[in-house]
């Protein structure tokens, strides 16, 4: 700092060197616009190398979430495993003398919609009928259903199925 070549900065308790820049030959605007030239290539590489990294680090995650060799034979034959054993099953379900005949299934069928139908047709009259009593009666609907001893389709989560 005695000879020149360095100035110093006095802040409180702290000081501070750094290079004399007035002893520094002053660039010229040639100079100046040639550097800013070259920041600006070398702005644009870092930008293409960086965007190549980007594009690197996504294929390495790729490659690293895919399964290995080892592993793909694996899972084939686990697939091998469960399709033999489908066919299997479906073999025997083929082999089978039991099966059901479609007038079978239409009888069925009916039987269930007859049923269905009775039991709309039960449980309308049967809702009808403890209206009427409870017009007349001065308790609520809940309080008469415990008196009576009376279950609810609703109490045991029965539901109507849906028509067919």
């Amino acid at each position: 700092a005695q000879q020149g070549g360095v100035r110093e900065k006095v802040y409180g308790k702290q000081k501070i060197y750094f290079a004399d820049q007035e002893q520094l030959p002053a660039a010229s605007d040639a100079e100046l616009r040639g550097l800013d030239g070259e920041i600006a290539t070398r702005s644009a590489q870092l930008q293409a190398l960086q965007q190549s990294c980007r594009q690197m680090e996504a294929e390495v995650k790729d490659l690293k979430s895919s399964m290995t060799t080892p592993e793909i034979a694996k899972e084939i034959e686990a697939l091998r495993k469960d399709c033999a054993s489908y066919t299997e099953k479906l073999e025997r379900i083929k082999s089978a003398t039991n099966h059901v005949t479609p007038e079978e299934k239409e009888k069925v069928c009916q039987e269930q919609q007859l049923y269905h139908r009775e039991w709309r047709r039960r449980k309308r009259m049967a809702t009808e009928l403890l209206d009427a009593i409870l017009e007349g009666y001065p308790k609520s609907k809940k309080q008469f259903f415990e008196e009576v001893g009376i279950e609810t389709d609703e109490d045991h989560g029965v539901m109507l199925p849906a028509t067919m």
